[in-house]
C-alpha cells in the first residue's frame, strides 16, 4: 500500500466525508471551542472569557480572521491577525487528525512497518509545501497507523524553536466517536536526548526514554447544528 492509500482508510475509519457536513463543540484548557462545515463552508470558533477584556470570541472561516470582544468586532494588524488565527486553526487541526492529511498541500512518505508495544504500524512521515502549508510548513510530522485497524495511535511532530527544534510525541487514548466522527485524547511526550530526530521518538517511547509532559484532553465533546455556517 501507498502512504496516500493508508491515510485514505485512516481518514475514513476516523469518520471520513461525515466531516464534510458536521457541526461540534468541544473544551479544551477551559476554552469553548467549535467548528461547522457544510459543502466547502467552513466556520472554527473559539470563545473565552478575559478578565479585565471582555468575552472573546474569535471567527475562523472561508472569509478569513476576525475577534470580536463583546460582541464588538476588533481591527488587528496582519501580524496579530495571523498569530491568534494559527493559535485557533492549531487546535482544531489536532483535534480532527488524521482528517487534512490529503490536502493538496501535504507531502506523505511511507517509511516503513514498526511495532509498538507488539501492535504493527504504518509509520508515515508527513511534510507541507511552503504554498499553502500554513506558517509552520517546515513542521515534520510522524503518523503511526494501525495496519489491521487503519487507526492513528501515535503521532510526533517537530517544531521551530528559537534555539533550534524541539519534538513532541502523543499517545492516543479515550477514543470515542461523535457523529460518527473519531476523537481521542493524548499522552504528550517530550524527548531530552541530544541529537534525535522526530523519527526516532517510537525507539525511545517504546525504551520508556521520553519524559510526560501533559495529557491533552477535549472535554465536553457535543453535536451540535450547522447554524455558525450560513452559505
Amino acid at each position: 500500500m501507498t502512504a496516500n492509500e493508508i491515510v485514505k482508510k485512516a481518514i475514513k475509519v476516523a469518520g471520513g466525508n461525515k466531516l464534510d457536513r458536521s457541526s461540534y463543540s468541544f473544551q479544551f484548557r477551559d476554552i469553548q471551542y467549535h467548528a461547522a462545515r457544510y459543502n466547502g463552508y467552513y466556520s472554527l470558533i473559539r470563545e473565552f472569557h478575559k478578565d479585565s477584556v471582555g468575552f472573546v470570541q474569535d471567527y475562523i472561516d472561508n472569509n478569513g480572521f476576525e475577534r470580536y470582544i463583546d460582541e464588538k468586532q476588533v481591527m488587528l494588524a496582519d501580524t496579530t491577525a495571523a498569530k491568534l488565527s494559527a493559535s485557533v486553526n492549531s487546535v482544531h487541526y489536532f483535534a480532527i487528525l488524521p482528517h487534512g492529511l490529503n490536502d493538496a498541500a501535504v507531502n506523505k512518505q511511507l517509511i516503513g512497518k514498526v511495532t509498538i508495544k507488539d501492535v504493527p504500524y504504518y509509520k508515515i512521515k508527513v511534510t507541507f509545501n511552503e504554498e499553502g502549508g500554513g506558517e509552520d510548513f517546515e513542521d515534520e510530522f510522524i503518523y503511526w497507523i494501525q495496519t489491521k485497524t487503519f487507526k492513528v495511535d501515535y503521532l510526533a511532530y517537530s517544531y521551530q524553536e528559537e534555539d533550534g527544534v524541539g519534538f513532541r510525541f502523543r499517545e492516543a487514548f479515550n477514543e470515542r466517536y461523535v457523529a460518527g466522527l473519531r476523537f481521542v485524547d493524548y499522552n504528550n511526550y517530550k524527548s531530552e536526548a541530544e541529537g534525535v530526530s522526530v523519527e526516532d521518538l517510537d525507539d525511545l517511547f517504546e525504551k520508556q526514554q521520553l519524559k510526560l509532559l501533559s495529557k491533552i484532553k477535549l472535554e465536553n465533546i457535543i453535536e451540535g447544528p450547522h447554524s455558525e455556517v450560513n452559505p
